[in-house]
């Protein structure tokens, strides 16, 4: 793209725009400024201002700004002379026609053959179309109904020339008149970096009359929509997702350590994108994060199931989760590196021609193309996360486990009833933890008294003085 830049830049006459192909629905340009006003010329002259002052900054990352409107387009305005056309008994809508049909034509009838119909239409030849002088001389013919007498006027006779400029076109945004600043992002640059810039710069920027506003939008606002609409469904599938587990594991606790795999394989996705340095995409990231829920909670039910039918055999608490992370980790590994291994060839965007394989024992085999660009986020995004929600499986689960379990009933005897398990979901977690912490410490506090208490206490077995329940 860069060396097309080079190529083609400085063509007069010509607005030459260079873009990679986009896969998925159109989208907006990545830099969309939009300046927006009913006073028509303060809206112009701001949205001229506008443009040379970010032309002077020369923010990084712009490949040229160009505006929707054409601010000087040629214009040749034919203006009737009134009184002399009503000297000569001929009506503005005459001389209209008349120019109307010599420029555009005028349906004079119709030819149908078969079930098809053609239209004929009647207008000058183009030499005469793209002559001002020819239109000029053409003559009006019509019937003087005073006189009843036919008589032909030419038009030069009753219109004044103006040559003059005016705008190819006027958009409107809600009901505003608007004029658009739109570029492209150069190879190398970021959209929501050069927006960043842009918005900085538009602030020591001063605009012509009150009425006008500027407004960034394009790309950048639409993957904002976007992103809102993924983060509401993000929160429904959590939702439904808690509410199948608490009717499966008929527990609070349980329920909210499975879904917290999920905020811990985000944490890899983060750490991922952060260390390699790749773009995030909020559409297909965003829909990364909603296929890889559905692995890493699976994850975490097998563990928790296992765990509580080890427990429901005799076997303690600690030894049960233990046992559990053990005898799991081969199914957990075994969904992480099918999940895994199949991604790849679609994140490194790895291509081969099954056509040739077989006709010609050729498979062409490349890496890249443009549909990587689509799908490395979404499949990036799935296997940062099952790296980093694997290893969570394995020592978070069972800890957070551990802890529930042994704080379930000092917790609800301290605050009274099961309620307090529901402060464990988002966002009321942020409180839960502290009292989590202050149960932690006081029941520390009361089995360090019982065990000084019956320190003497022969018959006391550690396994009571040191209990949790």
């Amino acid at each position: 793209m860069d060396k097309i830049r080079a190529a083609i830049k400085n063509i007069p006459g010509a607005e030459v725009s260079v873009e990679q192909e986009q896969n998925g629905p159109p989208t907006d340009p990545p830099v969309n400024i939009e300046v927006a006003s009913e006073q028509f010329d303060d809206m112009i002259k701001t949205a001229v201002d506008l443009k040379n002052f970010l032309d002077s900054v020369q923010v990084p990352g712009v490949e040229e700004l160009k505006m929707n409107v054409d601010l000087a387009s040629p214009e040749i305005a034919l203006t009737v002379n009134r009184e002399r056309a009503l000297s000569e008994g001929v009506s503005s809508a005459q001389i209209g026609m008349q120019l109307r049909t010599a420029l555009f034509g005028n349906e004079a009838s119709k030819i149908k053959d078969g079930e098809d119909e053609y239209k004929i239409y009647v207008r000058s030849n183009e030499v005469q179309r793209k002559s001002l002088t020819d239109l000029l001389n053409m003559t009006i013919r019509f019937r003087d109904m005073a006189s009843g007498q036919v008589k032909s006027v030419p038009i030069s006779s009753l219109v004044t020339v103006d040559y003059s400029n005016t705008l190819g076109s006027v958009q409107r945004k809600n009901q505003k008149r608007v004029i658009t600043l739109r570029s492209n992002v150069l190879s190398g640059y970021t959209p929501t970096a050069v927006n960043a810039d842009i918005a900085n710069a538009i602030e020591g920027f001063r605009k012509t009359g009150d009425d006008v506003t500027i407004k960034q939008t394009g790309e950048g606002e639409q993957q904002a929509e976007t992103g809102a609409f993924l983060g509401k469904a993000l929160v429904i599938a959590l939702g439904l997702i808690l509410l199948i587990l608490v009717m499966q594991f008929n527990s609070m606790s349980k329920s909210v350590i499975i879904l917290t795999e999920i905020v811990f394989s985000i944490i890899g996705v983060l750490l991922g994108f952060t260390l390699t340095g790749m773009t995030v995409s909020v559409v297909m990231t965003g829909v990364g994060i909603l296929g890889l829920a559905g692995i890493v909670i699976k994850n975490g039910i097998l563990v928790i199931e296992f765990a509580d039918e080890l427990r429901s055999r005799g076997m303690k608490t600690r030894e049960a989760v233990i046992e559990a992370g053990k005898t799991r980790i081969i199914p957990v590994l075994l969904t992480a590196l099918a999940a895994i291994l199949a991604l790849i060839p679609l994140a490194v965007g790895f291509n081969i021609n099954f056509v040739t394989l077989f006709a010609e024992l050729n498979p062409r085999i490349f890496f890249g193309g443009d549909n990587v660009t689509f799908w490395k986020p979404l499949s990036w995004t799935i296997i940062f996360g099952l790296i980093f929600a694997f290893f969570m499986t394995l020592f978070m689960v069972p800890s957070m486990y551990l802890i529930a379990e042994r704080l379930k009933r000092p917790m609800q005897k301290q605050y009274g009833g099961k309620w307090i398990s529901f402060l464990g979901i988002p966002p009321a977690i942020f409180l839960f933890i502290p009292l989590m912490f202050i149960t932690m410490f006081r029941q520390k506090r009361k089995v360090n008294a019982r065990r000084r208490k019956l320190a003497n206490d022969k018959g006391a077995s550690e396994s009571f003085v040191g209990s949790w329940l």
